[in-house]
């Protein structure tokens, strides 16, 4: 059994993902944990090479087929190289982003279907999932709005899709909760910033709490 804990912040486009995995680490940190943050795509050279290939603006011609397998190779390289070794030495790493998103965006939003995606995942990850999934739920709209006023934010491919395409991400992400209601939380994304904190701390204590019994 690994020693560290796996946590995954999910959201749609501009949910305040960042924010709130800063603060959680900070918390974490205070309690005595030792923590890494990364993210996905990206967290090493290799898959952060991969990143730019995905969410390049100029590269619009990507397939959707393309964009899944690109995701899942970035995906594995970040867990063998970091991800696995960090849990493995008793680290709590939050990961911004993770299979879900894959679920959501390219299962559900691009059409391909969950299990098709589901399955090229599990590839990649062999069997390492995360034990506490948080996701920011918010109306895209506001969150599409959000990054426009964000002027230190990179805008990304994925920014660039239209608001019909960020509502199903938003369905999509309702259908990974229900497939792994054991590890999949839910918050309010439009409540103020300190609420996000406090209500997604005592989730991540509790886990974190839960995981030392265990070990």
């Amino acid at each position: 059994m690994r020693g560290g804990s796996f946590i995954t912040i999910e959201g749609g486009e501009g949910a305040g993902k960042t924010t709130l995995i800063q603060a959680l680490a900070v918390k974490a940190q205070q309690q005595g944990y030792e923590v890494m943050i990364t993210r996905e795509p990206g967290g090493i050279p290799i898959a952060e090479a991969i990143r730019t290939v995905i969410l390049q603006k100029e590269n619009t011609a990507m397939d959707a087929r393309t964009e899944a397998l690109l995701y899942a190779a970035a995906r594995r390289q970040h867990l063998a190289e970091k991800v696995m070794p960090a849990l493995n030495q008793g680290t709590v790493v939050i990961c911004d982003r993770f299979v879900d998103s894959s679920l959501a965006y390219q299962g559900h939003a691009r059409g391909l279907g969950f299990d098709a995606v589901w399955e090229i995942n599990r590839f990649a990850t062999e069997g390492c999932m995360p034990d506490l999934t948080l996701y920011l739920d918010l109306d895209p709209e506001i969150g599409l709005m959000r990054i426009e006023k964000n002027s230190d934010r990179e805008v990304n491919r994925l920014d660039l899709e239209g608001l019909a395409f960020h509502r199903l991400v938003r369905e999509g992400f309702k259908l990974v909760e229900e497939r792994f209601k054991e590890r999949f939380i839910t918050l309010d994304a439009s409540e103020s910033p300190d609420q996000v904190v406090e209500k997604a701390w005592q989730y991540l204590e509790h886990k974190l709490l839960t995981r030392k019994d265990e070990n």
